[in-house]
This record gives structure tokens, sequence and C-alpha cells, in this order.
């Protein structure tokens, strides 16, 4: 190993010399404790590094040695349910080694090294394998099936290939070269890891939220930014969507955030319920927890750790959900780091390549056909929430954000405080992925979806012109069939876009139920304005009785919810042939 000593210590950049033939993000150990770093700019023999670890007491002198590695995570079995820090150490074992306080310098596997798996052979001696091929399975804890992968870049004829109980570090057998097949295998989180083609995103992941699904939807393998102020609901959204979103795995990075929210996080996870199983969630979750009370340069490399584990599920075959909280505390380290390299900054003082930087993030989500036989199709879908200072979306880090997203949720502030959940702004929020999504939503719920997008998303802006107007001349100054018009509106936003995430009937919506809802709420609009055109008075309607009969229905179990519709539905009908509607 190559070996220098520390020079100059600029918080978490630290300079050594002479360091020879190192290179560019290989992994470094500094000082006597040992102190995780890896290499961000070469110099003749000065190598600058990144500390990922605490360097007070840092002194200069200390020796620095080189690994030889790039950073990099361990993926194999046990990796579902594990929670992980920046760099990839269990949370859990650093624990044991040191108390609640990361000891510096501190090891500790990704995985653990005393379990033992019963692996199942799929392949057998004179076998041509390549780097992606499945050499068996190992069944989970809670039935998950997990296909044991030759690491890319290998190939060779298998020489022997046994089944049985092994650990991680056991081999399973070998090639006919000599290299050992394993369990698990080493992975670079800054490298992409290979497929064999990339697919089109025509596929939406369905999130259970019917702002969402409706208005705007997401693909699998799809981007989104989802900016919004402080105490607009991003975490509770992203917990929402690691619950009910229709993926196989999610991983969650805790990015910066404080300390009492990943705490917070940490404490509820394991608590959820899986819809789908019973289970817990996080029998199907990975999270990456650096908050910000730890070591800056930890958290750009936690985005990286997160999304090479979502690719390594993908080449699995599955639908990888990464849930990032947030990008703004990412972009922060940039900041910090470029700053204390003396680079050129940019806007706010975040470095000239963040734009880069998130780019090259962005376009490791996708839907891909994974390397090796047999096939497997996969996705990883990114969604990354953004914490802009004031909520003001036109600082560095949205922007360059939303020019590579596919969709924005954005949430408002105003609706928050008017307790509307998902908070998510209609009006400034988009999505791409509309187009491509509308064809399997409509199969999905029966229902002409692009049809009843367009037709709320109409009606919610025209309710957002005459609140304008409104407030101008009165609400009792308008036509009767503009006050139709916000009545109606109103409905629209506690019945079909806004939800309960602490209910058990209302927490998800499937699609069916969400083209229900939207139905009804259109089919309110046009059968309270055929009544006002046939001379029914607006009062005698009773549009607000109607509003909670249509708001109460999303409350209703599964069993009770087309009961409960078709009832609503009738009154509705009624409307329309001159009638009032009855309780």
């Amino acid at each position: 190993m190559t070996g220098g000593r520390v020079t100059r210590i600029t918080g978490a950049l630290v300079e050594a010399a002479p360091l020879r033939d190192v290179a560019l993000y290989e992994l470094a150990r500094v000082g006597t404790r040992g102190l995780v770093a890896e290499v961000i700019r070469l110099r003749h023999d000065v190598a600058t590094l990144q500390v990922y670890e605490e360097t007070t007491g840092l002194a200069v002198g200390e020796p620095v040695r080189a690994t030889a590695e790039a950073l990099s995570v361990e993926l194999g079995p046990g990796l579902l349910g594990s929670v992980l820090d920046g760099v990839g150490r269990p949370l859990a074992a650093l624990a044991l080694q040191g108390g609640d306080y990361i000891a510096a310098g501190a090891e500790a596997a990704t995985l653990s090294r005393q379990a033992r798996w019963r692996f199942a052979p799929g392949r057998a001696a004179g076998d041509t394998v390549a780097g992606g091929d499945v050499l068996g399975t190992v069944t989970e804890p809670g039935g998950f099936v997990h296909r044991i992968l030759v690491p890319p870049g290998v190939r060779g004829t298998v020489a022997h290939l046994a089944g049985g109980l092994f650990t991680v570090d056991d081999e399973l057998g070998r090639l006919a070269d000599g290299t050992p097949l394993r369990l698990a295998h080493r992975w670079p989180v800054r490298r992409p890891r290979p497929i064999a083609e990339r697919l089109a995103s025509d596929r939406p992941l369905v999130t259970g939220q019917r702002v969402l699904d409706l208005l705007f939807p997401v693909a699998e393998g799809g981007t989104v930014a989802v900016p919004g102020g402080f105490g607009t609901g991003k975490t509770i959204i992203e917990q929402s969507l690691a619950r009910h979103a229709e993926a196989d795995v999610v991983v969650y990075v805790g990015c910066g955030e404080r300390g009492n929210e990943m705490a917070e996080v940490l404490h509820e996870f394991p608590r959820l319920a899986d819809p789908r199983t019973g289970r817990s969630v996080m029998d199907r979750t990975v999270l990456v927890v650096n908050t910000s009370n730890m070591p800056v340069a930890a958290r750009e490399a936690s985005v990286y750790l997160g999304l090479t584990i979502a690719e390594y599920f993908r080449d699995q075959g599955l639908r990888v959900a990464v849930m990032t909280d947030s990008l703004s505390r990412w972009a922060e380290a940039l900041r910090e780091i470029g700053s204390r390299l003396q680079e050129m900054p940019g806007e706010e003082g975040y470095p000239t390549y963040l734009g880069n930087r998130m780019a090259k993030l962005f376009e490791r989500a996708g839907r891909a056909r994974a390397e090796g036989t047999p096939a497997r199709e996969g996705s990883v879908t990114l969604i990354s929430a953004i914490s802009p200072p004031g909520g003001d979306l036109s600082e560095p880090v949205t922007q360059a954000a939303l020019r590579v997203s596919g969709a924005l949720w954005a949430l408002d502030t105003d609706l928050a405080h008017q307790r509307q959940f998902p908070a998510v702004s209609w009006d400034v929020s988009w999505s791409l992925y509309a187009e491509a999504a509308a064809p399997y939503l409509a199969r999905a719920s029966g229902a002409d979806w692009p049809a009843l997008r367009t037709a709320i998303l109409a009606l919610m802006q025209r309710e957002r012109e005459l609140r304008e107007i409104a407030g101008l001349v009165g609400q009792d100054a308008l036509q009767d069939e503009d006050r139709v018009l916000l009545e109606v509106a109103r409905a629209t936003r506690d019945a079909v876009l806004g939800q309960n995430a602490y209910d058990p009937h209302d927490a998800a919506s499937p699609v069916a139920r969400t083209a229900r809802l939207a139905g009804l709420a259109l089919a309110l609009h046009r059968q309270a304005l055929a009544a006002v055109e046939a001379g029914t008075p607006l009062d005698a309607l009773g549009l607000g009785d109607l509003r909670r009969r249509l708001a109460a229905v999303r409350f209703l179990e599964p069993a009770r919810f087309d009961a409960g519709a078709a009832t609503v539905e009738a009154a509705i009908a009624a409307l329309g042939a001159g009638r009032t509607a009855t309780p």
C-alpha cells in the first residue's frame, strides 16, 4: 500500500504527501485512528482527500495509507432490512462496538459474517457463466427470493458449485480459472452497474396517492423532484410512498436531515405494516442514514450508496423506489467541499458543476433489462425531496433538478397550512410521464383516464381564477354557475386530491378507486350545472351535503366502497332530474 503523511487539514479536507500511484476516488485511511477518506484531487505527489469522519484531533504529520480500493458496498443476502450509515456501515454493528456514538475509524462489514444462508444452485459444473448470470437462489426471512448473481465483469466455466448453508465469506464454488464464487460481491458506489439494455418507461409506478396517480404520475424508472418548504410534508409523503407504492424494494436515503427526523424514521419504519404482506415495511427496505451532525463529506457519498443498492435489486428483476431526503443537503456538501478546494463558485456559492453532477445522479434511474440469464427486467425510480430556502423554487438546486427530472411534485405551504395532504400544488406541478402512463391506468381503472385528468386539472385551474375574482368582488357577486364550480372544486379537493395518511382505508387509493371518486366529482359538476340551468335555485341543490357525503365515501373499507359510491352517484343523478338531493 502507498503511504504518506498529513500536510494540511481544512475541516473535512486533508492533504497528504507523498502519495504516489494512487487513483482518483481511491479509499485511504488517515491518521493513527484510521479515518475513512477518499482521494478527490491529485497534484503531483500531493493528494487531497475528503474524510468521511470527524477530523477533530487529527494532526499534521500523522500517517496516511491508500487502500487500492474504491468506496464500495457489499451486495448480497441480508441487505434488506439493514440500516447503514453514509459509507455502508451498519449502525447496529457500530453501536455494539462503541455505543451510541460512532467511534473514529470504526470498521463494520455491510453484511453479517455470522448469518448462514441456504443456497440452492441453479447452475452446474461445466456451465459457462458471465456477469449478471444467476447462479442460484437464497430464500430470506419473509419469503424474499434473493438471486445470487455472477459479479459484473466475471466470465468463465463453472468448475464446481455446491448447495447448502453458507456465510457470505464462504465459497460456493469456483470457476475453471480459480475465481471464487460467493453469495455476495462488492461494487464501487460511484460507478453505475452495467445493464444489457435500457427500456422505455411506459408503465407508471402507482403510488396510492390520488393527486399523484391522477394528475402527475411517475413512470417506473422515472425521476421526480419534490421541492417543499419546512412543514409541507415531504417526510410523510416519502413514508407513504415507501409503504404503499407498488415497488418491490424501497431504498430510503436520509441525506443531511436533522437527527430527530431520522430518529422518527428509524422508529416508524419498522412499525409500518406492508399492506400486501402484513409484515413490516422494513422487510423490503434499506435505510441509509446520514444526519446533519455527521461529517458533511459522507452526505455526498450516501446518495451514491443508495443508488448502487437500488441498481443491485434492479438487476434482480425488481422494481425499486429510491427516496432521497434531501438533495439540498447533498448539494450543500458539494458546495462545502468545493469551497475548501478553492474552486470557482457558481450561483449562490454552489460549484459550477452542480448541474452536471445532478444529471449523472438522475441518469442512474430507469427501466432496464439486466445483464445475464435468465432474462430479467427491473427499474429504479428516483424520488428526490428538495428543501429550497423559503420555498423559493428558483434557487439553484431546485432548478438543476428540474432540468433533468421527469416530474415535479411541488409542495405548497398554503395547502399544508390548510391541512391538505398531500400538499401538492396542482398549479405548479407537472409530469412528462402522463401520456405514456395513461393506457396502463385506463386499463387498470376501466375509465377514460386522460379525460378524467384533463377535466380535473381544468376544474382546479378555473377554481383558482374564480377565487382571485371573488377576492375582489365577493363570492355572492359571482354567477350561480361559478359558485357551483367553487363548491365542486372544494369537494374535489376533499374527496379526490386529499387523503389521510393515518386512515387505513384512505392512506392508499387503488387506481380504480381514484377513478371512481374523480368521476363522481365531475358528475356532480355536470348535474349541478344542469339543475341550475333548468331553474333550480342554487340554495336548494344541497351541494354542501353532497360534498360531505362524497368526502365520506373515501374512508369506506373496500367491501363497502362500491355501495357507498353508488348511493352518492344516485343522489347526484337526482340533481339532473330537477330534484334536490336527499340525505
